[in-house]
């Protein structure tokens, strides 16, 4: 294992990352609570954005991502902690290679923490992107940035596989 100083820049980017994606899924979530919950009279309430492609609708989500194992909730959460703790170790050890896996694991630490949040303080997490061109399950900004991280992460690892084959020639 070789561990690399990071600089205070990365700190604070890292840092910054998984502030501002934490605020920005908690906002949305509580505007999704505030605006989107539907009425006893229209449990159906949806918000189209695009018809039949992109809608706002509401939904409390007691599963992992897109809804498998419902019910799970003292398993998702001592799993996602156990994650979460594993990630910011790797992060500000300075293991991790390069700066867009940081920003990739800082994605995937604010994702993790924003749902956490919601199923520590509700015991579901609120879901609320409903994509229906594809019949998507409905989801979160949490599961956007869990989602955009793990691709970052995995082109980050791409990438350094790339490089590391160019040094050996």
């Amino acid at each position: 294992m070789k561990f690399r100083k990071l600089s205070i820049f990365e700190y604070l980017l890292y840092i910054g990352i998984v502030a501002v994606g934490i605020l920005l899924d908690q906002l949305t979530k509580w505007l999704a609570v505030r605006y989107l919950m539907p009425p006893p009279e229209d449990p159906l309430y949806t918000v189209p954005i695009i018809k039949d492609a992109l809608h706002l609708t509401y939904a409390e989500n007691t599963g992992a991502a897109f809804g498998m194992l419902a019910n799970n909730r003292w398993v998702f959460l001592i799993i996602s902690t156990v994650a979460i703790a594993a990630m910011i170790f790797y992060l500000f050890s300075g293991l991790s290679e390069g700066r867009l896996a940081g920003i990739a694991l800082s994605m995937l630490i604010s994702g993790g923490i924003g749902n956490m949040i919601d199923r520590v303080a509700l015991g579901y997490v609120v879901d609320f992107i409903d994509f229906r061109l594809i019949n998507f399950a409905i989801f979160n900004g949490a599961d956007s940035f869990v989602c955009v991280g793990a691709g970052l992460l995995i082109l980050s690892l791409v990438l350094e596989v790339i490089r590391e084959g160019k040094e050996k020639r």
